[in-house]
């Protein structure tokens, strides 16, 4: 059972069993892995009436496909790690440390506090990195609200966690403003309205301002997404640095967890600065294989045809739909969309391999040929409590990866006769070869 109820902002239930620490006592229960999984599914019913409808009519719910969410198995890893970085950030604050931490920040002396967890999730375009970010996080309350801790009045609100899009432009300014945003979006405040006052005053008092809220209302986590941004920005005006250098001491002076969302292109930047190495590890998502992973996915979209009949899951619909979308998730979901609009506009009672092809065409879907290195989405099995080393433990420098097809690209192998010399290079000894089938011409000394 939840410890609080799903909403945004619920008042602290403090967990006895961490006396001493209000901000961790009041953090709510980690889902088991069935109950995440119940809770982030989204399977919407199909349109009543659905038989009787009209072509327009069908293409009209067509849009519904892009709610449907199908968690899988590294869905529940991302949310632990989530989850446990959460905790991290509250296991080592109390009342008092906050007060020094934020006194220390107006005197500008040092401070030293336990290093907050940090890390990065990155994949390739589609795969549903921030759908699953979202959904993971919307499970909690955003904002713990205390009002009494211990039979003494205790008032703050404690904002779990803040989601803030890096800025294009990689301004320590900018990124300052949308966190502000974001606090206010979540308590109903109006810091960023105090801050656009201070657009003259410089970047350094703008940072130390914004550490100052997240240590004034106890922030756990901020998820800077889009973060591949600022590696666009580095390569043009190089104003990367400032903005790294404010993350890394907001994190340090805050003791708040941080996590970069972005697509693989993120990696660049991250293996370029040596003291972000340590502070980005975490996921690199690829997309499916053609295994069962992907076809228990297609075998969960499969029911939602919203065309008269309802085309059989082949193995050519299968491979084809593969082939075309590269095992991405949100490829996979718009071609299906896309074939069943194809199909009812052309009059056809079902989709086929004909009416997919058309789809692909008019949604001139290009996959790229190789990935960064990373874990396969399918390859998150076993037992959900187990350690996942494989998506964790990556190299500073991941190598290429070939993107995969449900069935193998290029011509067969022609027989070849045994005097082929592309047949003698292949095996190990090649003068022997030559020599056993007369292809050797020697000369006595």
């Amino acid at each position: 059972m939840s410890k609080y109820p799903t909403s945004q902002r619920v008042a602290a239930v403090y967990d006895p069993a961490q006396e001493g620490n209000p901000f961790l006592a009041a953090m709510p229960k980690m889902l088991a892995h069935s109950a995440f999984m119940a809770a982030v599914r989204s399977l919407p019913p199909l349109p009543a009436g659905l038989g009787a409808m009209m072509p327009e009519e069908r293409r009209q719910h067509l849009p519904m496909l892009s709610s449907l969410f199908i968690p899988m198995d590294y869905t529940y890893v991302l949310y632990d790690q989530l989850f446990r970085a959460l905790s991290s950030t509250y296991s080592t604050r109390t009342m008092l440390e906050e007060i020094q931490r934020t006194n220390a920040l107006f005197r500008g002396s040092p401070i030293y506090a336990t290093q907050p967890a940090t890390g990065s999730i990155l994949g390739v375009p589609g795969v549903g990195k921030s759908s699953t970010i979202r959904r993971s996080l919307s499970l909690l309350p955003q904002v713990i609200e205390h009002e009494k801790y211990q039979g003494k009045p205790f008032f703050c609100k404690q904002i779990l966690y803040l989601i803030v899009e890096c800025p294009s432009d990689c301004s320590v300014k900018t990124l300052g403003l949308n966190i502000a945003v974001a606090i206010d979006k979540a308590i109903g405040s109006s810091y960023a309205k105090q801050l656009t006052t201070l657009r003259s005053a410089t970047a350094s008092a703008i940072a130390t301002q914004v550490k100052v809220l997240c240590l004034t209302h106890h922030v756990g986590l901020i998820l800077i997404d889009e973060i591949q941004n600022a590696v666009t920005t580095a390569q043009k005006n190089k104003q990367i640095k400032p903005l790294i250098k404010f993350l890394v001491e907001l994190t340090n002076d805050t003791c708040t967890s941080a996590f970069f969302v972005g697509t693989p292109i993120a990696e660049e930047l991250f293996s370029s600065q040596e003291h972000l190495k340590r502070r980005t590890r975490g996921m690199r998502l690829l997309p499916f294989k053609p295994d069962g992973a992907y076809r228990a996915f297609l075998q969960a979209i499969w029911p939602y045809q919203l065309t008269p009949t309802t085309a059989p899951l082949s193995e050519q619909l299968a491979n084809k739909l593969y082939d075309h979308s590269g095992g991405i998730p949100a490829y996979i979901i718009k071609i299906f969309q896309e074939s069943q609009a194809q199909a009812l506009l052309q009059g056809e009672s079902c989709i086929s391999a004909k009416t997919m092809q058309r789809a692909i065409e008019r949604l001139a879907i290009k996959v790229p040929r190789t990935f960064s290195g990373g874990t396969h989405i399918s390859d998150f099995e076993g037992c959900p409590d187990a350690e996942q080393p494989t998506s964790l433990d990556i190299e500073d420098t991941p190598a290429p990866v070939s993107r995969l097809y449900a069935k193998p690209r290029g011509r067969k192998a022609a027989p070849r006769e045994e005097t082929d010399l592309l047949l003698a290079y292949q095996g190990d000894n090649l003068e022997n070869y030559l020599r056993t089938h007369g292809l050797l011409e020697e000369w006595p000394c």
